[in-house]
C-alpha cells in the first residue's frame, strides 16, 4: 500500500512520476528523507538501479517531482491546440502511459521533454543548495575571456553537467535492461531532451567599475526558462524522423531515403500516430468531443481539424474583461470592468461516445 505517502503515484515507462504536495510541505520532505528506504522500496515500477539512486539521494526525489510538474505543464502548453493535448489522466485512466507504449512521435516528445524536465529540476536544486551531492559548477572559477574581453567567474553557475549525469542515470535506467529497438528509440529521445536544456545555457554578467563601466566583469552560466527548451523540442517534434532498425540491430536508418539521417538532437519514432479523433484507450486517446475549437483558424485548432469533420456546437457566454485601460502618472494602470459576449465552439461527439472496443 502507498497510503503512507501523500500525492498520487503512478509509473511510466521512462521516469517515476507523482503528484507532489506543495514544496512548502516540509513535513513531507523530512518524512520522505527520514524513511528513504521505505519510500523507495514501495514506489511501484522502479527498476533496481532507480531504487538505489532513490535511497542514495532521497532529497533528489522531491526535485524530480518538481521536474515532473514542469514538463507536464510544458507538454500540455505545447499541445494545447492539438487533438492529443498531453492530458495524462482522466477518471483514473493511465492514458499517457498508453501513449508511451507506442513508438509514435508523441511518445518521442514525451520522452524528450520529461528527460529535460529532470535535468532542469536537478540542476536548479544544485544551484539552490538543496542537494548534498552537488552545488554550483566547480569548473567555473578564476579568470576567462570572451568576445568582450576578460572576466572573472563568480556567482553560481548552474551545474548542468551534474543535472545531465543524474538524469541519464535515473531516467535511462529503465531502458538499459533491454537493448531492443524500442529501448534504443527511448534512449535516443531521452538524450535529445537532455541536450536541449544545455543548448540554452547562457552567460550572464555583472559590471563593476566607476559609474557601472565594465572595467571589471563577473560572469556565470545560467539555464534559460524551461519554455525555451519546450519550444525547441516542439520544433523537433514537428520535424521528427521516422526510422527503422538497421540490419545488425545496433542503430537506426531512415524509413524514407529522401530524408536526412537523424542527428543526436533530432527526435525519432517508428510508427505513425493515430488520429486521436475518438476515445481509444489502447492508444491513449481521449478523443476531441467537447474540445474548444477556433472557428477562424486554419491550423490544427480549427473546428474542421480539431472536430475531425463531425461539426461543432456554438454557445454564447458572457464574461468580465478589463477594458478602457489608461496609464496614470506615475505609475499605475487603471481599467474598467466590461461585460463581453463571446461565442464558444466545441466539437460534437461521435455517434458512439464510449471507448472504442477491439474485438
Amino acid at each position: 500500500s502507498m497510503n503512507f505517502l501523500p500525492g498520487i503515484w503512478w509509473s511510466l515507462p521512462l521516469v517515476l512520476v507523482w503528484a507532489t504536495p506543495p514544496v512548502t510541505s516540509s513535513w513531507w520532505y523530512m518524512g520522505a528523507v527520514g524513511s528513504s528506504r521505505v519510500m523507495c522500496d514501495n514506489v511501484p515500477g522502479l527498476v533496481s538501479r532507480q531504487r538505489q539512486l532513490c535511497r542514495r539521494h532521497p532529497e533528489a526525489m522531491l526535485s524530480i517531482g518538481r521536474g515532473v510538474a514542469a514538463w507536464t505543464a510544458e507538454c500540455q502548453y505545447q499541445f494545447r491546440r492539438h487533438r492529443w493535448d498531453c492530458n495524462a489522466l482522466e477518471r483514473g485512466q493511465r492514458l499517457l502511459g498508453r501513449v508511451l507504449l507506442r513508438s509514435s512521435r508523441e511518445s518521442a516528445f514525451v520522452h524528450a521533454i520529461s528527460s529535460a524536465g529532470v535535468v532542469f529540476a536537478i540542476t536548479r536544486a544544485c544551484s539552490q543548495g538543496e542537494l548534498k551531492s552537488c552545488s554550483c559548477d566547480p569548473q567555473k572559477k578564476g579568470s576567462a575571456k570572451d568576445s568582450k574581453g576578460n572576466f572573472d567567474w563568480g556567482g553560481c553557475s548552474d551545474n548542468i553537467d551534474y543535472g545531465i549525469k543524474f538524469a541519464r542515470a535515473f531516467v535511462d535506467a529503465k531502458e538499459r535492461k533491454g537493448k531492443d529497438a524500442r529501448a534504443l528509440m527511448n534512449l535516443h529521445n531521452n538524450r535529445a531532451g537532455r541536450k536541449a536544456v544545455k543548448r540554452f545555457l547562457k552567460q550572464e554578467c555583472k559590471c563593476h567599475g566607476v559609474s557601472g563601466s565594465c572595467t571589471l566583469r563577473t560572469c556565470w552560466l545560467a539555464m534559460a526558462d524551461f519554455r525555451k527548451t519546450g519550444d525547441y523540442l516542439w520544433k523537433k517534434y514537428n520535424g521528427a524522423i521516422q526510422v527503422v532498425m538497421n540490419q545488425d540491430g545496433t542503430g537506426f536508418t531512415v524509413a524514407n531515403k529522401k530524408f536526412k539521417k537523424p542527428t543526436k538532437n533530432d527526435l525519432v519514432y517508428f510508427e505513425s500516430s493515430p488520429d486521436y479523433c475518438i476515445r481509444d484507450r489502447d492508444v491513449g486517446s481521449l478523443g476531441t468531443a467537447g474540445r474548444v475549437c477556433n472557428q477562424t483558424s486554419r491550423g490544427m485548432d480549427s473546428c474542421e481539424v480539431m472536430c475531425c469533420g463531425r461539426g461543432y456546437d456554438t454557445s454564447r457566454v458572457s464574461r468580465m474583461t478589463k477594458c478602457e485601460c489608461k496609464f496614470h502618472w506615475c505609475c499605475a494602470v487603471r481599467c474598467q470592468d466590461c461585460l463581453e459576449v463571446v461565442d464558444i465552439h466545441t466539437c460534437k461527439a461521435p455517434k458512439s461516445t464510449g471507448w472504442i472496443s477491439r474485438t
